[in-house]
């Protein structure tokens, strides 16, 4: 498993296995957002298990994420985040869906679109926030977000 810390509350990685569990629960994570499509999150073998909330999200320009997935991990997050719980949001390798959630979660908390990327991108280099289908998405996640609240 390949992860970056964003925050005290935020990592953002590639897809855990059972065995990575541990390390989570050790990190003191509270809910892992799954947005891969496809691919159900692996069964946390530690009691109690953590929560899982799997989003299935294709990461193609043709299929752009939709944006009531990224609401209802963003409002699942700020839950935890709330009462000071940790959320590990992750794809397939860490790149642009795992990094699309964790900035809609950071807007969430009152940071500007730009910011958000830029945190994600300096703290977890891979991450690729600013391909122009994510970019997309974030964007129009930060408008909506405003206006509702």
């Amino acid at each position: 498993m390949n992860f970056s810390k964003i925050t005290d509350n935020l990592y953002i990685g590639t897809t855990p296995k059972a065995k990575d569990y541990e390390l989570l629960h050790k990190l003191g994570v509270e809910l892992v957002i799954n947005i891969r499509f496809g691919f159900p999150p692996a069964r946390d073998p530690i009691s109690p298990p953590m929560k899982n909330l799997w989003l299935p999200v294709i990461d193609s320009p043709i299929f752009p994420i939709s944006i009531h997935a990224l609401q209802i991990g963003v409002q699942e997050a700020l839950k935890v985040i709330d009462r000071g719980g940790v959320v590990y949001a992750h794809c397939s390798r860490g790149r642009h869906r795992g990094p699309a959630m964790g900035a809609c979660i950071l807007i969430a908390q009152g940071m500007s679109p730009e910011e958000a990327m830029r945190l994600i991108e300096q703290q977890r280099p891979v991450a690729d926030p600013h391909a122009w289908y994510i970019q997309r998405r974030i964007m129009k996640f930060a408008r909506q977000w405003e206006m509702g609240r």
